[in-house]
């Protein structure tokens, strides 16, 4: 169950930058390449709005409408969200620093597709156009540990690997009244992940029960609530529509479900250089990012593609039921879509909260 802080819209005005939209427009001609492993959602690419739908930087103007994007930091520290539009007009920004405990609210065309994530431990040069000194060899180099895209504050590309990404896709379908959103560990995983639903006046929008629209993946230790006793609490459930009973997890299972060998930082060697078995009997980090097996190895077997692009060829690898055993609304592996893949009529907002609470 995923427990979030109600927060209130509020449109940001800022001037169209042309600049900035060449630079995205190149970017998404080649849109694989800035992270090998990168692996769509492939029920959004069998569901395509078949209207064009030119990517633009944004914001959104008045007359085109625009659907509200909120980005929440929960963690205790300082992280720098990335936005990156695939198609439609996107939130005029790429990507800033977002302090602890607080909220960012954009908005977005009705019919943009786009992903968001988390950056963690970054460190730009004053005008955020370059890792600072204090990262890479002056100035050169990735800015942020994790989700890094190209050293820079303002994305224009697609972050590192590994990242938990949030999909989204406001208009697809044949007739693009149709919203296909995931959380997707394809990429990888750094942070916890949150996805709250926010409705619109429409009141088709308002009857969707949240335990259907709200998802969350909670892979770090120390960010799990306590279990539900009623099923009703968190999300804005209630006896109507309670949250599904679901298995729960301890920390220590959390603290362990990346296999060892797909740790970006894994514990250093004891003493005499020889890890004891079996590993998982090692502190490991509390922020501990993980490497999907397609990431790691951008292999056809681990990435369901080639001679291995069939659900009969490619089954999940020892990383993707590790990630669904802990995060089962999350999207594991290619061909993980059909369980993992939201669907739901077009027309409402969202929030996107790093570092939430949930289990």
């Amino acid at each position: 169950m995923v427990e979030m802080r109600s927060t209130n819209t509020a449109r940001t005005q800022r001037a169209y930058a042309p600049t900035r939209f060449l630079l995205l427009a190149f970017s998404l001609l080649d849109f694989s390449s800035t992270a090998s492993a990168y692996t769509p959602n492939r029920i959004f690419a069998r569901n395509p709005n078949p209207k064009p739908r030119p990517a633009r930087w944004g914001p959104p103007e008045k007359r085109d409408g625009s659907i509200p994007l909120i980005i929440s930091n929960n963690c205790e520290a300082t992280i720098w969200p990335g936005i990156g539009t695939q198609a439609g007009t996107g939130a005029g920004t790429g990507g800033f620093e977002l302090a602890a405990g607080s909220s960012k609210s954009l908005t977005v065309s009705p019919d943009w597709q786009g992903r968001v994530w988390g950056r963690t431990n970054c460190s730009f040069n004053a005008d955020g156009t370059r890792a600072s000194n204090l990262n890479g060899n002056n100035g050169g180099g990735a800015a942020c540990n994790t989700g890094d895209c190209g050293g820079v504050l303002d994305c224009v590309m697609t972050g590192a690997t590994p990242v938990t990404l949030f999909e989204v896709d406001l208009a697809g379908g044949s007739g693009g009244t149709q919203t296909f959103y995931d959380i997707s560990l394809v990429d990888g995983y750094n942070i916890p992940l949150g996805i709250t639903y926010i409705p619109s006046s429409d009141p088709s929008s308002q009857d969707i029960p949240p335990n259907l629209t709200n998802a969350a993946c909670i892979g770090t230790a120390g960010w799990l609530a306590d279990p539900a006793t009623s099923g009703e609490n968190g999300n804005s459930t209630n006896g109507t529509f309670p949250v599904p009973w679901e298995g729960t997890k301890t920390n220590a299972q959390v603290a362990s479900w990346c296999p060892w060998d797909l740790q970006v930082t894994q514990p250093t060697k004891p003493g005499d250089g020889v890890y004891p078995y079996p590993d998982d009997n090692i502190q490991r980090p509390i922020f501990d990012p993980c490497l999907s097996a397609c990431s790691k190895t951008n292999s056809p077997s681990d990435c369901c593609t080639g001679d291995f692009d069939d659900p009969k060829k490619c089954s999940p690898n020892l990383y993707a039921t590790s990630a669904k055993a802990v995060c089962p609304d999350a999207y594991s592996y290619a061909f993980d879509d059909q369980t993992s893949t939201f669907i739901i009529p077009s027309g409402g907002g969202w929030e996107i909260t790093g570092a939430t609470l949930g289990a």
